[in-house]
């Protein structure tokens, strides 16, 4: 039997999948480049307690080969947990930027109170 033999006697349900086994290599190769540029700018360093479960789940991640350590998949849920809840964060620095700028105005306050106390001269005591 000769390579051509063997490619003739490929039939449809052989050829699509070998396109499916193309298609989830590539996406493979996708999710690893996705993954990479995510942990790239990892600089902090966290020392974290999880559940049985969550330590499962990134056992799990590291042993399908998607990432070298649990270390690098907690790094990434964590980033994608950030990324899909968008909407919170920037309700959250709304509200902060608010209360820091009641924090400047309260300083100002104070200072003004003070600098007013100070230019008075010393209280009488009674």
């Amino acid at each position: 039997m000769t390579d051509k033999d063997t490619k003739k006697e490929k039939g449809p349900f052989d050829e699509f999948g070998d396109q499916v086994e193309k298609f989830a290599v590539k996406t493979a190769d996708s999710i690893r480049k996705v993954i990479d540029r995510a942990l790239a700018s990892r600089n902090t360093v966290l020392t974290i307690r999880v559940n049985d479960i969550s330590n499962k789940k990134l056992n799990m991640l590291v042993e399908a080969g998607l990432f070298k350590s649990r270390s690098e998949s907690a790094a990434f849920l964590i980033e994608e947990g950030i990324k899909s809840q968008g909407t919170l964060f920037s309700k959250i620095t709304d509200k902060l930027k608010k209360m820091e700028k009641i924090r400047d105005e309260l300083k100002d306050i104070v200072s003004k109170e003070i600098e007013s106390e100070s230019a008075a001269g010393p209280k009488k005591k009674k």
